[in-house]
């Protein structure tokens, strides 16, 4: 973790990162389970915890984002996310599996975009802080 604030926002992109990928494997372990019989799907959800802790100031305007984004620095572990067991997405089939492969497909599809662009903001703002040093 770096401490020093010109970062800040850089570690909790690296946050949103580590749980895309998390994310990612979830979704391509529920398409290699599509043909176990009782498997239930797993998830991964950043975003909620993420809004959670960041409370109402992303409506309250740039100040008071920065200053949420500080305190969040100072215990990054408030944004650690885990796999849940999806159960309440209803099963429809014989075998009580509940992963639909064509969902699942596009959630994997949607989560490696945003894979992709949490690092790329993160290349660039190193980048960004490079043209600054010179």
């Amino acid at each position: 973790m770096i401490t020093t604030n010109a970062f800040d926002y850089i570690n909790i992109m690296d946050k949103a990162a580590d749980a895309s990928w998390m994310r990612e494997s979830a979704l391509a372990n529920n398409i290699s389970n599509i043909d176990t019989p009782g498997y239930k799907r797993q998830d991964v959800d950043f975003q909620s915890v993420l809004q959670r802790e960041l409370g109402g100031a992303l409506d309250a305007g740039h100040k008071s984002l920065q200053r949420e984004v500080r305190r969040l620095n100072k215990d990054l572990g408030r944004l650690e996310v885990s796999p849940y067991t999806d159960a309440a997405n209803y099963s429809y089939r014989l075998d009580k599996n509940n992963v639909d492969v064509d969902t699942e497909h596009v959630e994997l599809a949607s989560e490696q975009m945003r894979y992709e662009l949490i690092t790329t903001a993160i290349n660039g703002s190193f980048s960004w802080t490079k043209v600054v040093l010179k």
